[in-house]
């Protein structure tokens, strides 16, 4: 039988089929990648089931998706995260300089994944406490209200020292009903509010301690304690202050800390866009110097390596590595050959056509004129679009696409955009209208002129 793993945190088993039937409703298309990222995501799955001597010498299948801007590269990688409830940062390739170049070096990324997975634990954990910390939140707002009644004893009748007290119950529960019912949301109130320690931070330079992995909190903490400060509010606002400082009591640091750290190794994805811009030879002058030397750099991290981070050592061996790029002026083979074996698969996703752009426009749940139409809804205004519209509407896409440059899917947001601004603009002073239809006639009259004048196109469309 497999060894248990001690953690409990379980990545959530998803079969490959379950993952791509849930990417096909945001996705259109690209069903090679998201076969590719679905076995991926179900390998990391099979990978915990395994004996734990073994399972540490199973290596993720690193990925490479090929392909124009605007097919889906990010949203294939960005809703396999979601799928997973996994630690996911989306990192772009070009912006990383060679260790010696002024610029962020590459095992930062490994930092600011442990820095999600901290939050998305502490966020869970925190929810787990939130009807505690609400009531404790709760008294502490009464006390301020209703403060405790010193009792008048003599010296010899207080035990050890201390100091008896009394409360009126009966007067507590009136406030607490009416406290819950929210009809004390307006009244104010003073109280203190904890002041983070701010001095210094400069001392670390433009990058900030995080880039060092250092842990400011923990290195000042004693230096700089925590200070208190008074702040006047309307209790609605102050419940909300001193809840989270309770929640905050309530939860254990270190253990999220180390959950933390076990997500962002076993779970964590992070995607690499533009690789294709630090792929090919290095130029002699300009930004381009370092790009070689970023791939070697990055080379150790996608390898496995250990990068110290302000929460501790965060091993990357088990990360999920997912790169994507164009590639129209280089191709992946002009990366350096360690780093090509480091991504044994790759993908090439498809570049959009009409009829794709129709099902993008309509099937997915977060499909644009699904979106537009919740948007003009708020001013109590339908907006319909016919069928020949979506169909002029992508045609329209379609021709911008071949005739300026291929930017795939975001395309429609600025046809959309475009078609749409004068309801946008008069909904609700100068249009009346409860109901708008669009047809085929109105995208033609709005967009046709457009498309037609190429130069015009390149800058509006």
């Amino acid at each position: 039988m497999p060894k248990k793993i001690e953690n409990e945190f379980q990545i959530k088993s998803l079969t490959p089929t379950q993952i791509v039937q849930e990417l096909n409703k945001h996705i259109i298309g690209q069903d090679a990648a998201k076969r590719a990222v679905s076995i991926a995501l179900r390998n990391r799955w099979r990978r915990q089931q395994v004996q734990h001597g073994l399972r540490e010498e199973i290596l993720p299948n690193n990925i490479i998706l090929i392909g124009p801007t605007g097919v889906g590269k990010t949203e294939i990688a960005r809703r396999l995260a979601k799928l997973a409830n996994a630690p996911f940062l989306k990192v772009e390739a070009s912006k990383y300089t060679e260790v010696g170049y002024v610029g962020r070096d590459v095992e930062s990324m490994v930092r600011e994944i442990t820095d999600i997975s901290v939050n998305m634990v502490k966020s869970e954990k925190m929810e787990l406490v939130q009807a505690k910390a609400i009531n404790l939140a709760d008294e502490k707002i009464l006390d301020m209200l209703i403060p405790p009644i010193k009792k008048s004893v003599k010296p010899d009748s207080v035990e050890n020292g201390e100091q008896l007290v009394e409360t009126n119950e009966s007067t507590r529960e009136k406030f607490r009903v009416k406290l819950k019912n929210s009809e004390l949301d307006e009244k104010m109130i003073e109280f203190d509010v904890t002041a983070e320690p701010t001095a210094m931070m400069q001392v670390f330079g433009p990058f900030g301690p995080d880039d060092l992995g250092i842990n400011v909190q923990e290195l000042f903490g004693n230096v700089l304690p925590k200070k208190k400060k008074k702040r006047k509010m309307p209790i609605k606002e102050a419940r909300n202050i001193i809840t989270h400082e309770e929640s905050q009591k309530l939860i254990d640091m270190d253990g999220i800390i180390k959950e933390a750290i076990y997500r962002a190794e076993n779970s964590g994805i992070i995607f690499i866009d533009e690789i294709d811009k630090i792929a090919g030879e290095s130029s002699k002058h300009g930004p381009d110097v370092s790009r070689e030397g970023v791939q070697r750099d990055l080379l150790p991290i996608v390898e496995g390596s250990t990068v110290n981070t302000k929460y501790g050592p965060v091993r990357s061996d088990h990360i999920l590595f997912i790169a994507s790029g164009a590639f129209h002026s280089s191709k992946p083979s002009d990366l350096i050959p360690e780093l090509q074996g480091r991504f044994p698969i790759r993908v090439e996703l498809q570049s959009l056509t009409e009829d794709d752009f129709i099902k993008i426009l309509t099937l997915p749940e977060n499909a644009l004129l699904k979106q537009y139409a919740a948007l003009l809804k708020s001013d109590n205004v339908e907006v319909e679009f016919d069928e020949t519209s979506i169909k002029e509407i992508a045609k329209v896409a379609t021709e911008v696409n071949e005739q300026v440059e291929n930017i795939g899917a975001r395309r429609l947001h600025t046809i959309l955009t475009t078609l749409l601004e004068d309801i946008l603009f008069g909904v609700p002073d100068q249009i009346k209208e409860k109901k708008i239809v669009i047809n085929k006639k109105l995208v033609e009259d709005k967009l046709t002129s457009i498309v037609k004048n190429r130069d015009l196109s390149k800058y509006i469309l």
